[in-house]
């Protein structure tokens, strides 16, 4: 990866490690080919109806 690039994986695994919810859109994961498996410890597979909830409900979105 080039210098000053972020490994996303790499930020999932530590905000999941501060236990937050991880979702990843179902869609995205299947026009990509990914399995639930593919992902980083701590993500699991969501619609955009939980992100929707989700986004409704938090004081905080991170979005990257």
């Amino acid at each position: 990866m080039p210098q000053g690039y972020y490994n996303a994986g790499d930020m999932l695994v530590i905000v999941g490690r501060k236990s937050a919810e991880i979702g990843v859109c179902g869609t995205c994961m299947d026009a990509r080919g990914l399995a639930e498996t593919d992902l980083v410890e701590g993500a699991k597979r969501s619609t955009l109806a939980q992100l929707t909830e989700w986004t409704v409900s938090a004081d905080k979105v991170l979005v990257f």
